[in-house]
């Protein structure tokens, strides 16, 4: 027996009341597990990978591409076992943000499984979405030069891109549209002022801030480098966000959500990490548990975020589990950070410039590199006393690099 569940529109932010359907990756009749990209949604803020929660067949699309509809819309339906219905549906109602369709077993079977497999060469049709279509067809670009990454081999649109191509510098770049661009920002910034605003209008900040002296880490970083080739060296950054993954770990009150007047625990420590966007705007997607990686690991998982956050290839788990933000305006000049919290979390660490500063060190004046370390956390889950303890903590991580 076999049953059927909705698949809504994902709630990709606590701002977030609406999302267009720019791509479907499966067409009916595909098998999907847990965790496969099956359609992109372009928000306010970017465009989003969107994973399926789920193994099953897609039944039936409920939305085309190009149509906008509110969160929790029913965007396709998905045919699982009986089994794993309700379990299924729990999944669906808490990654949706919307209600979720009661459970509707059928009888009969469901659709036959096809996968969207591209052609071998000289045996017809590449196998590509139509927006992929589109963009390779506005870009000059030709299929059978690209590798697919949508189900089966498919070829999607993120996959057409000058960088997919074995010789881009053969491929004369479109202009940009202003004017798109200029639409795209001023979105972004109204969905930011909604949410920054919805911050401060509910939650009562509190903020702390404390010198860290960076000579020991920063020693450790230096031998640690030197062994290593250019691409793999490590950045400041990756230590300072192990860190307050540690310090999270550690003060669990400060790594979660605060939701229905209480305060809820994240399922792990998944730092959110403040991306500048290079046609302007910010977002902040995360690094999925962030406390058990390596500092060489944060570093690669670092690059790869700030990389496809900038291609606008986020995937929708990674706008959705943060469960602490992080920024760092040091690169811009910045001593201090005062943060406003991203809802419904309820801390955000901020970090300034590392710099030489005068310091005293046993009865001594030196001069020895530090970093202003700034906490702005939610009143209604923790106090200062909790908040000092916290910042000691990345203090204290900080001084054996080592241990990290």
């Amino acid at each position: 027996m076999n049953a059927e569940i909705d698949f809504c529109m994902p709630s990709l932010g606590s701002d977030m009341e609406r999302g267009t359907v720019t791509e479907w990756c499966v067409k009916e009749g595909d098998r999907v597990r847990r965790g496969d990209i099956v359609a992109v949604v372009a928000t306010e803020k970017s465009d989003i990978d969107i994973e399926v929660w789920n193994s099953g067949v897609v039944a039936e699309i409920l939305v085309e591409p190009g149509r906008e509809v509110t969160v929790g819309t029913p965007i396709a339906r998905l045919v699982v076992e009986a089994s794993t219905a309700a379990e299924a549906d729990r999944s669906v109602l808490a990654h949706a943000g919307g209600e979720a369709t009661a459970d509707r077993a059928r009888d009969r079977p469901p659709p036959p499984v096809t996968m969207a497999k591209p052609s071998a060469a000289g045996a017809g049709r590449i196998g590509a979405s139509p927006l992929a279509r589109r963009l390779a067809s506005e870009l000059g670009i030709d299929l059978d030069g690209l590798r697919g990454t949508g189900p089966g081999g498919a070829i999607v649109a993120r996959d057409v891109t000058p960088a997919s191509i074995v010789e881009p510098e053969s491929i004369e770049a479109p202009q940009p549209d202003h004017h798109r661009r200029a639409e795209s920002v001023e979105a972004m910034r109204r969905a930011i002022a909604r949410s920054m605003s919805r911050s401060k209008r509910d939650i009562p900040h509190y903020y702390l801030g404390q010198d860290v002296d960076l000579e020991t880490s920063l020693a450790w970083l230096e031998s640690t480098n030197a062994g290593r080739p250019i691409q793999q060296r490590i950045l400041p950054a990756a230590l300072l966000l192990k860190a307050v993954a540690g310090a999270a770990a550690r003060l669990p009150l400060f790594n979660g959500f605060w939701e229905e007047e209480r305060f809820r625990t994240g399922d792990g420590v998944h730092l959110g990490v403040a991306i500048s966007l290079r046609g302007g705007g910010l977002i902040a997607p995360a690094i999925h548990h962030a406390d058990t990686l390596s500092i060489p690991e944060l570093m690669a998982r670092l690059r790869d975020l700030v990389d496809r956050t900038r291609q606008g290839r986020l995937r929708g788990s990674e706008i959705n589990d943060a469960t602490l933000t992080v920024t760092n305006l040091g690169d811009r000049g910045v001593d201090v950070v005062h943060g406003v919290i991203y809802p419904p979390q309820v801390a955000l660490v901020g970090f300034g410039r590392i710099a030489e500063r005068p310091a005293v060190v046993d009865h001594r004046l030196e001069v020895r590199r530090n970093v202003t370390v700034s906490l702005a956390a939610d009143h209604r889950a923790t106090d200062g006393a909790a908040g000092a303890r916290f910042l000691l903590t990345v203090d204290q991580l900080l001084q054996k690099p080592e241990e990290l």
